[in-house]
């Protein structure tokens, strides 16, 4: 039975968790049967004693009978002291039906008055103090503690009116009055106490050695039907983890524990079949992995270009509304009226705001063919937050974005990163447009950037959030997938999100995405740092 219990973590031993529990469940019911047979054993004790008492009263009631109707005080005091003498009667006492006690086998209290609030006065009345009015169902006993804290039982006896005493020409009682007076005995039960409490101790003792023992026998039988094939089990179980297969778990029981450790063994031998197929699909799939590796590498190249030429097909749709060929004679013409006029004069300035605003027109053009050119991809140190700036001047003056209002909050750093310039403003367009299109043109976007530390190693997390429609719950697994749009038709090729996914993860970052339908989406883009960042 060795490590059958383990104390100390229970939940670790299935053994122990149905000991403990069985084991409290006998306590419980063993604890409520020996507290009942107490209660019995006491109750039946003290029924015994009432019963006896009751026969004491009644014999003093008949030893004194006919000193009463002699009107022999001597003789009735006499007796009354004689019946007191045995072991255990503590005081016998008569008084009348105002309590003044007539005789007692305590000299000292004679002539005293009872306590109305004993069993004496309340056994009959219902409030002796106020009113003599009687009590349906008269109890005749009372039990309480004496010195010693042993049960003291004082029992009350009525003396009827009975035709000698009314009779009598020595008596003054009518026949109408019912009871003449009362005995009152005391008497002490410590014999039946002692007696008691040998039984209860007898009892506690029994109970005590039967939970022992059937603990003692749960234990055994729990060890071998229960604790033991678990060990068994689990010994098998570590085998299989450190790669023995040819295990066999050796039981061999007809019960739910053979049936599970045939099917364990069952397992190993499947598992055995599989893992020889498996080495054998290995040699084959190592040669195709790396064929398709090649193609993908090749395939996700393409893709980066054909997002990058499909962004900027959308933008130039923008741009072509707003700028067109007439810009070149806007500024020669602004510049050839500029010089009719003095040069600070209002007309001038004018002028030159049409001058300035121009200049701004055909920089956003460069912008945009520098980024659509396809070329060689160059990685250097790069500054997140100068390439951000850069994307925002990009797209902020172009129509899709009138109506979008940029909040950006940069944080006061460089964040340098090891990468190709023209790939991070590829994924900050992406993102961009996407806000843009949930949005349809109108809303706000919040651009921010900022440093954390993850597994002690620094990041640097641009955050692009919406004010659009929400991503269904259903279509977060799929954002990243090739191809997959929510947008209609022409709207949306489903590369832009796979691409930037694609570029993020090969420079060492990842894409979280936070969404809730109706009320917007964040993007958050964590990139790692350059050493000198960190």
């Amino acid at each position: 039975m060795r490590n059958i219990l383990n104390l100390k973590n229970p939940d670790s031993s299935i053994a122990t968790k149905l000991i403990i529990a069985i084991g409290l469940l006998m306590i419980i019911l063993s604890f409520i049967f020996w507290y009942a047979i107490l209660k019995k054993q006491e109750k039946d004790i003290m029924s015994i004693a009432v019963r006896y008492g009751g026969s004491f009263v009644n014999f003093t009631k008949e030893s004194i009978h006919h000193s009463l109707l002699t009107a022999s005080r001597d003789e009735t005091q006499r007796i009354l002291e004689t019946l007191s003498t045995p072991e255990g009667v503590r005081q016998v006492k008569l008084y009348d039906h105002k309590g003044a006690i007539l005789y007692s086998s305590h000299k000292e209290s004679i002539g005293l008055t009872i306590d109305k609030n004993s069993v004496s006065c309340r056994g009959c009345h219902t409030d002796p103090e106020k009113s003599g009015a009687l009590l349906n169902d008269q109890p005749k006993w009372s039990v309480s503690r004496e010195k010693g804290n042993h049960t003291l039982l004082k029992i009350v006896g009525a003396i009827p009116n009975e035709p000698s005493c009314n009779t009598a020409s020595c008596h003054a009682h009518t026949k109408e009055q019912q009871i003449l007076g009362f005995i009152e005995a005391d008497l002490s039960l410590a014999i039946l106490d002692e007696a008691l409490f040998k039984q209860g101790l007898a009892l506690t003792t029994y109970v005590v050695v039967f939970v022992l023992a059937v603990a003692l026998f749960l234990g055994i039988i729990i060890y071998k039907v229960v604790s033991k094939p678990v060990r068994e089990l689990v010994s098998g179980m570590k085998e299989v983890a450190g790669g023995n297969l040819d295990y066999s778990v050796p039981i061999k029981s007809s019960d739910e524990m053979g049936v599970l450790a045939e099917a364990f063994n069952a397992m190993l031998l499947d598992l055995k079949s599989a893992r020889e197929q498996g080495e054998k699909w290995t040699q084959t799939l190592e040669a195709e992995i790396a064929k398709k590796t090649e193609e993908i590498q090749r395939t996700h190249i393409n893709l980066m270009q054909t997002e990058k030429l499909a962004s900027l097909g959308r933008m130039a749709a923008g741009v072509a509304h707003e700028i067109n060929n007439p810009l070149t004679g806007v500024v020669t013409f602004a510049h050839l009226l500029k010089k009719r006029f003095p040069q600070n004069s209002l007309e001038a300035e004018d002028l030159n705001v049409i001058i300035e605003q121009s200049e701004r027109c055909s920089k956003i053009i460069k912008n945009l063919l520098t980024f659509a050119r396809a070329t060689p991809s160059e990685k250097g140190r790069v500054s997140i937050n100068d390439v951000l700036s850069r994307t925002i001047f990009m797209v902020q003056n172009q129509e899709k974005f009138h109506h979008i209002k940029f909040n950006i909050k940069l944080e006061d750093s460089h964040f340098t990163i090891i990468g190709d310039p023209s790939q991070f403003q590829q994924i900050f367009l992406n993102m961009f447009i996407n806000a843009a299109d949930a949005m349809n043109g109108r809303g706000n976007m919040f651009i921010s950037t900022r440093r954390l530390t993850e597994n002690a190693k620094p990041y640097v997390e641009i955050e692009f959030t919406d004010e659009g429609c929400g991503i269904k719950e259903e279509d977060m697994p799929k954002l990243f997938e090739p191809f997959f749009t929510t947008k209609p038709v022409g709207k949306g090729t489903g590369l832009g999100l796979s691409v930037s996914h694609g570029i993020v993860k090969h420079l060492g970052g990842y894409i979280k995405v936070k969404s809730v339908v109706g009320k917007g989406t964040s993007f958050l883009v964590r990139l790692p740092l350059a050493e000198e960042e960190k």
